[in-house]
């Protein structure tokens, strides 16, 4: 696609079957047009990386500024195909993108309608096949291992295959398979459910594909059941499906596969959260919009680009102002580091810092107080955002499955990344290096 010109993105019913059960009521529309308007402003903000995650919502929105989106497309491709660019402007690019990372960048392709069928789309496919084929050999034969990645980068790697209409190596599929009927789709030991949401995906995109044999066709089929079996089994007493910020995507393959009981409590438990500000990551946010018009990422398969001949042309409102951080009142938060099986106790500290500081924003004000011991950390950068990897000099070693979980005192698990969790006052967040 041009990035010069603009062009209209529109649904017809091709290569995938819709399921569309899932009807979003009209008094919500407002609502969502200010999500939609959220994405728009992350798509302006050139100070952070450019997202196919959010490229991806915008296209599935029924609401849209193309000469954005253009801009923003063209940004990606900057980032993930700096050697085919001709912007001038600086590129900042991961020279080693991830699964998921690749995954999501092939999505946002499709979703631009571009030719795959050229040399550059033939190299991402080639790239994306080779990731996951070192994802299976890390498995081992004897499926005894993990992935580089995990089980959801793994998945949206099978997913972004299968809308571009890519057949997969059986083998690969057979692993995906396997891990989730033998219940291996957790994270730091317990059951995730946005994992089954992208597994389930993989699976609804491959049982309708025309590539496999019956048999495994009727595989995929049973997968696609016992996915949705877990995530309404996992729905919580708010009606959320396992967490806030798994309900998005987990809604979206209930959409994709047929959900019309459960569709109006499931967007009314959506709304709800979004109402009272439950989703602050750009990545959740980006799988909330496609939910909230009744859309999956299974739609992304169905568009077909057209030349723009309406004047589409959603604007964005004036940004809100946020008051200075000093203008503020601040709050306590203590920060308690242990490193366990001794329970050593690494670092304590009460730090101060303006009301509605994320707990990255705690982090890197304690970083540069003058303590007697001076506190340290390291993230690395991942799909969902900024996530913890070194407290105080301590980190994995290589093959050593090991993370730093992060607790509200004494033992809530946050279910928010660090720059997306708010802290209280008076609260202590406590740092715990355990295995998972």
């Amino acid at each position: 696609m041009d990035p010069r010109g603009l062009r209209l993105f529109v649904f017809f019913p091709i290569l995938f079957a819709s399921v569309q059960l899932c009807e979003i009521s009209a008094g919500n529309s407002d609502r969502i047009r200010s999500l939609n308007t959220e994405l728009l402003k992350v798509a302006e903000d050139a100070s952070e990386e450019p997202n196919p995650s959010v490229y991806l919502a915008l296209r599935l929105s029924n609401d849209h500024n193309l000469q954005k989106e253009s801009q923003y497309l063209q940004r990606l491709k900057d980032t993930f195909q700096p050697n085919a660019s001709t912007s001038l402007a600086p590129v900042r690019y991961h020279e080693h993108p991830s699964t998921g990372q690749m995954a999501l960048y092939l999505l946002a392709l499709r979703a631009a309608c571009h030719d795959m069928e050229a040399l550059e789309g033939r190299q991402l496919v080639t790239q994306l096949k080779l990731h996951l084929n070192k994802e299976k050999a890390q498995i081992g034969h004897k499926d005894t291992g993990h992935p580089i990645t995990n089980y959801y980068q793994y998945s949206l790697g099978v997913l972004a295959l299968c809308v571009h209409r890519k057949k997969i190596d059986e083998h690969v599929i057979r692993k995906l398979l396997h891990a989730e009927e033998r219940g291996r789709f957790v994270l730091h030991n317990k059951h995730s459910v946005d994992t089954e949401a992208m597994g389930g995906l993989a699976f609804a995109c491959l049982e309708q594909a025309t590539f496999y044999k019956p048999e495994l066709v009727a595989n995929l089929s049973q997968a696609v059941q016992r996915v949705k079996r877990k995530i309404l089994q996992a729905k919580t007493a708010e009606g959320a499906f396992g967490n806030v910020d798994s309900s998005p995507l987990a809604t979206q393959f209930l959409i994709a596969t047929g959900m019309n009981p459960e569709c109006p409590e499931a967007v009314a438990t959506l709304i709800r959260s979004l109402e009272r500000g439950d989703f602050q990551n750009a990545l959740i946010k980006s799988q909330l919009l496609p939910a909230l018009h009744g859309k999956s990422y299974l739609d992304v398969a169905r568009m077909v680009c057209q030349a723009e001949t309406g004047g589409l042309n959603f604007v964005t409102s004036s940004p809100r102002l946020e008051p200075p951080a000093g203008s503020r009142p601040s709050i306590r938060v203590e920060l308690l580091v242990k490193q366990p099986p001794l329970r050593v106790l690494l670092y304590r500290h009460v730090v101060r810092v303006p009301l509605g500081s994320s707990l990255l924003d705690v982090l890197k004000i304690a970083e540069k107080l003058n303590t007697p011991k001076r506190f340290t950390f390291e993230t690395q950068k991942t799909l969902s955002g900024p996530l913890l990897t070194a407290v105080m000099g301590v980190k994995p070693r290589e093959g050593e499955r090991k993370y730093w979980k992060v607790l509200r005192a004494p033992n809530t698990a946050l279910e928010q990344g660090i720059a997306d969790y708010i802290p209280q006052n008076e609260e202590t967040i406590l740092f715990k290096f355990s295995p998972w």
